[in-house]
């Protein structure tokens, strides 16, 4: 039999019931206990099959809370609550068996193993329209290179490469999944992957408002963007295979920024609403409702939510990400709220004040549904998820990975056009032959706070000083009074990443004991 990694798998999926604003194609419930005796025999099948692969979306070890912990190592973010996890991953001295780390890769090998069984069993299932079988073969391929590529970037180093087995390898049934010799592998292999997901998916404005969230040519696309852009920092080719990918986002997967509103804030606050979950920025989010979906926006909520609803209080920015932005960015006070700005709270508007933020600021992206409260936030507050969606690429990020191909390939005046289309959209000025420095600084307040990575953005650049240089937060004299004078004072020390050892994570021990020490641990560590 087959080893898996950490645990035998079910073959089959037990579907978790999603209430709430969950699409119906995840609400698919199987009656008992499938088997392969009576499984694979119909379009039902199938659809069960390629919902199971998407379950851990909504997880909190996934995109609910815990693969966040690895991008907090910026100098965006601070931890905010104390969490011995939290802190170890964030001054670079993990054991590898936090749970913030253990929990994300469980699930991201949870989703390959069911898109393997996707790929490995619908081909010769019986009593399926062809339609079906190719769009949910399109689906399987795409979670496995989503999932895999996360595992990759994570966990991958140059030197070594983290575990990938697939049915269409003839050893697949007989051998534990190989560590692949290097992270370049792995990426090759996600390409592959993302190249075949292309081919089989409808783009998706094919999909009936029932079927949203499901995987799409534009997103398959996106994340092979995202792929080689990763890539080229070991292998600088892959630059030009970029742009073109990026033009087909825009031109064959009518993928564009949202702008048209009556103010620049408005344009850019308006991509974070519910009311944008699917608009034409939109790549690839958590789809989400308000008793399924990401907790993330409660997750970076003001803990306990001034009593009024349970925050928790994590993740919160810096005074040096916040004097990253230009006097007139309107993406600085969309991103950040500080003492004495305004905002609404269920309905009530209040003045921003924090007892609890370190840094005396709250990322203030995801709000949106804070505002009406009810009917947009889970009454829960454990569970702190809402009617919106967290988006995890948008169009932004593909204009962004444009520029910056195109001045890695020395064609820093056609990199204009793709960059001061992100800046024309707030107002800002353009540039009209930008440099790496002007990339770096527009993909840091285009995408702060979001799941695009910016720890990763510095590894790939070699900007380690900012990885180890200390970093402030305003400390108030008050911390209930929004008017409070401050100092900026430093509010986490510096710390000491070596390019030698933490250009990746390390490895759980546990998971290489299981393997009988088959696999290796990340080098360094």
């Amino acid at each position: 039999m087959k080893l898996k990694i950490n645990h035998i798998l079910a073959l089959l999926p037990l579907l978790l019931t999603i209430s709430g604003c969950q699409k119906s194609w995840v609400d698919t419930k199987p009656n008992g206990s499938p088997t392969t005796a009576y499984f694979w025999q119909s379009d039902e099948d199938l659809n069960k099959a390629a919902a199971a692969i998407y379950q851990p979306m909504k997880n909190e070890a996934t995109w609910g809370r815990d693969l966040f912990w690895v991008q907090n190592a910026s100098d965006d973010l601070i931890v905010g609550r104390v969490k011995a996890d939290g802190e170890n991953i964030k001054n670079f001295i993990p054991t590898g068996r936090e749970g913030y780390l253990t929990g994300g890769w469980n699930d991201l090998y949870f989703i390959i193993n069911k898109a393997n069984q996707v790929i490995e069993n619908a081909p010769t299932a019986t009593n399926v329209s062809e339609d079906v079988r190719k769009r949910v073969m399109g689906e399987a391929y795409f979670m496995r290179g989503f999932a895999h590529f996360w595992l990759a970037y994570i966990w991958g180093h140059k030197n070594q490469g983290v575990p990938f087995d697939k049915p269409e390898n003839p050893e697949f049934e007989t051998r534990m999944p190989p560590q692949l010799p290097s992270v370049t592998d792995n990426y090759a292999q996600v390409i592959i992957d993302l190249e075949k997901a292309a081919d089989m998916l409808p783009l998706f404005e094919s999909y009936g408002t029932a079927d949203r969230g499901r995987a799409h040519k534009a997103a398959a696309w996106g994340y092979m963007v995202k792929a080689y852009a990763y890539w080229a920092q070991y292998d600088e080719s892959k630059w030009a295979l970029i742009p073109a990918l990026c033009d087909k986002i825009a031109n064959e997967g009518g993928r564009k920024l949202i702008t048209g509103k009556a103010t620049s804030q408005l344009n850019y606050r308006s991509v974070f609403t519910t009311e944008n979950n699917w608009s034409s920025e939109y790549i690839w989010s958590v789809t989400s409702g308000i008793q399924g979906g990401s907790e993330f926006p409660g997750v970076i909520l003001e803990n306990k939510g001034w009593g009024i609803y349970n925050g928790w209080g994590y993740f919160q920015p810096t005074e040096e990400l916040y004097e990253e932005y230009e006097a007139n960015d309107p993406r600085r006070e969309v991103t950040i709220l500080k003492f004495g700005d305004k905002f609404t709270f269920f309905g009530n508007e209040r003045t921003y004040f924090s007892t609890n933020s370190l840094s005396g600021f709250q990322i203030n992206k995801y709000m949106e549904p804070f505002e009406k409260g009810t009917g947009s936030v889970n009454p829960n507050g454990d569970y702190p998820t809402t009617t919106l969606n967290l988006p995890l690429m948008r169009y932004a990020e593909i204009l962004l990975f444009k520029a910056e191909a195109l001045i890695k390939l020395n064609r820093n005046g056609d990199a204009a056009t793709p960059l001061n289309e992100v800046r024309a959209r707030v107002g800002l000025t353009g540039i009209p032959s930008p440099t790496m420095t002007d990339l770096k600084h527009e993909r840091r307040v285009e995408l702060a706070c979001e799941w695009t990575d910016r720890f990763a953005d510095l590894k790939r650049w070699g900007d380690y000083a900012k990885i180890n240089a200390p970093l402030h937060g305003r400390i108030h004299a008050t911390t209930t009074n929004p008017a409070s004078p401050y100092t900026i004072q430093q509010v986490w020390p510096a710390r000491n990443f070596d390019p030698n050892r933490h250009m990746a994570w390390p490895i759980s021990p546990d998971e290489i004991a299981k393997s009988n020490n088959t696999y290796k641990q990340t080098p360094g560590w």
